[in-house]
């Protein structure tokens, strides 16, 4: 039976909290607070599980699920089993928590939304649940519900800068670029140390062409990324490195690569796409990356059968090929439409079939040197790329393989239509400009 006695408290941003141990409330802060500010002090909340009090153990449940691989929801449903059992106890914001929790490990993702955005409604200040909620949108691509759902809190927690943070990263996945930026810089004056509000002021510097203005503001917060989950440290620096490879600072985009993008939890989802995507990159603009890709491919082989986001599948398969791991690759691939096919809900079942089946066809075909399938797979998942999730910076990958094809495949003129729009927009970028120059040598075009 479910314990009777409880605490009544309030975490750090005044949402009632329920526990059986008023001890727990420090390990609720540090969950509630560290996710929000991208901290690793986040995981403390596990150091509480003995706590059965529903918000503790959904806390937990939440951080199991946060790991991306084929065995979270197994991992994470003793906790939320708890966290349902002591639910009755709890106030109506813990069971709606609660009841979101539950709706993820159980792949119900529309339910799981469907919570969040009333929680942000009922409990603006609840800035986990629209954390949360803000995470499972970007995943669908619904980058105007990310934004309305951040728009919901500011009037009730104008003072909190990571809710700038995420009303910035809001804004910028929607292009309104104005906006995202004057949002970061406010999440930064209210707290310099706001690593989200640096990630959505690199999208929006990349996105207009800031270059070295870009390179120089990451160079100048990087000081404070301290105390970070592995995502958002090795995420940062990606996102400097981005900066560095438009300027072809190989040299230093490769010791970034080895320093501070691979290797500080190898282990996890995130960190792994973000060296794919960066060793892709480097190889598609020329730099021999010697044999990193061995270790990447390591830990890729791993999740064959991961099929957590169709997203990540895409790199690590990507990945796999890249490091000549065909087999490896081709099985994934062979999961991921046989994934693909058993999809029930309507719009996973659709981004699975329509998307990223054409699109695993197609990066495999670029790997392996098949340029005519490459152009013909990955033009077909391109235009509805948004629908697998992930930004525009992270998505720019499929982009610049697909233009790799047209131009390996000796479709010229397609290569100048696609590229000389980017270089308009990036007049800063010696990456393109380098790519235009042979482009414009084919066509027998000025430079």
């Amino acid at each position: 039976m479910p314990s009777t006695t409880h605490t009544r408290t309030t975490d750090s941003l005044g949402n009632p909290l329920t526990l059986h141990d008023a001890a727990s409330a420090a390990a609720v802060n540090d969950f509630v607070e560290g996710f929000i500010a991208c901290e690793a002090r986040a995981v403390n909340v596990l150091n509480a599980a003995a706590d059965t009090s529903a918000i503790v153990q959904a806390s937990c449940a939440a951080l199991h699920m946060f790991a991306e691989s084929a065995d979270a929801p197994r991992n994470a449903r003793p906790f939320i089993d708890q966290a349902l059992a002591h639910a009755p106890e709890a106030t109506e914001r813990e069971q709606r928590l609660v009841a979101a929790v539950a709706a993820w490990v159980n792949g119900d993702l529309p339910r799981a939304i469907a919570l969040h955005e009333e929680q942000a409604r009922q409990h603006p200040r609840d800035l986990a649940s629209l954390k949360l909620g803000q995470y499972h949108l970007f995943n669908r691509g619904d980058s105007p519900g990310m934004l309305r759902l951040a728009l919901q809190a500011l009037p009730a927690a104008a003072e909190v800068p990571y809710l700038h943070g995420m009303l910035a990263f809001g804004w910028e996945q929607c292009h309104l670029l104005d906006r995202a930026e004057a949002s970061a810089r406010h999440a930064i004056a209210l707290c310099r140390k706001e690593p989200w509000a640096h990630h959505a002021l690199a999208h929006v510097m990349l996105t207009q062409g800031r270059i070295r203005e870009g390179t120089d503001f990451m160079a100048s917060m990087s000081d404070t990324w301290t105390g970070l989950n592995s995502f958002m440290v090795t995420h940062n620096w990606w996102h400097q490195a981005l900066f560095l490879l438009e300027q072809d600072r190989h040299a230093e985009v490769l010791a970034l690569y080895d320093q501070q993008v691979w290797g500080v939890v190898k282990e996890y989802t995130q960190d792994q796409i973000n060296a794919v995507s960066l060793l892709a990159r480097l190889e598609l603009a020329g730099v021999d990356v010697g044999p990193r890709w061995t270790d990447v491919a390591d830990h890729l082989a791993l999740r064959l059968a991961d099929h957590v986001l169709p997203f990540l599948d895409l790199q690590y398969l990507y990945g796999l090929a890249r490091a000549g791991r065909m087999e490896a690759a081709s099985t994934l691939k062979r999961n991921l439409e046989a994934h693909a096919a058993t999809r029930t809900e309507a719009q996973e079942h659709t981004v699975w079939q329509q998307v990223c089946v054409p699109a695993a066809h197609g990066l495999l075909a670029h790997a392996q040197g098949d340029w005519a399938t490459a152009v013909e797979k990955l033009g077909v998942a391109l235009p509805r790329l948004v629908e697998i999730g992930g930004s525009h910076a992270q998505r720019d990958l499929f982009h610049q393989i697909w233009l790799d094809a047209l131009q390996l495949n000796g479709q010229w003129a397609a290569v100048q239509n696609v590229l000389q729009p980017l270089v308009n927009g990036q007049p800063e970028s010696v990456r393109l400009a380098r790519q235009a120059k042979v482009v414009n040598a084919a066509l027998r075009l000025p430079d």
